[in-house]
């Protein structure tokens, strides 16, 4: 069981945010949008509440944090597929893609959006 349910997220200008979330979200798997005036969702393939979903809304005094949200990829040449459209949409890469000391296959790229939420997208095997 995957007792994941959703994330909601603040960003200080939802404006200038969406558009990256819009491309990496999708790319990710988050196919599916239910948006309202105040909130921009985007949900994995299947039928809400039972699917993952990720939403956005705007909080003019949002600043970001210490907090980061990691993301797992199938494979390495996922990792670096997803890092490479991160810098086309206004991502920005802190580190890597690289293999990280964590463990032996720990392969991952650390970014942020374009409102300075930090995020990575893993790939490791154990």
């Amino acid at each position: 069981m995957n007792p994941f349910s959703h994330i909601d997220l603040r960003v200080n200008n939802l404006e200038k945010n969406l558009p990256f979330y819009e491309g990496f979200l999708t790319a990710l798997g988050f196919i599916q949008t239910f948006h309202s005036d105040k909130w921009k969702v985007f949900a994995a393939n299947g039928n809400l509440p039972s699917v993952a979903y990720f939403a956005i809304t705007e909080d003019p005094l949002h600043k970001p944090n210490g907090n980061l949200v990691g993301f797992w990829v199938e494979n390495r040449d996922e990792v670096d597929r997803l890092a490479t459209l991160i810098k086309e949409i206004g991502g920005k890469i802190t580190s890597g893609p690289q293999q990280f000391p964590i463990s032996p296959t720990y392969y991952a790229v650390y970014f942020e959006d374009p409102c300075g939420n930090q995020y990575e997208i893993v790939h490791r095997l154990n």
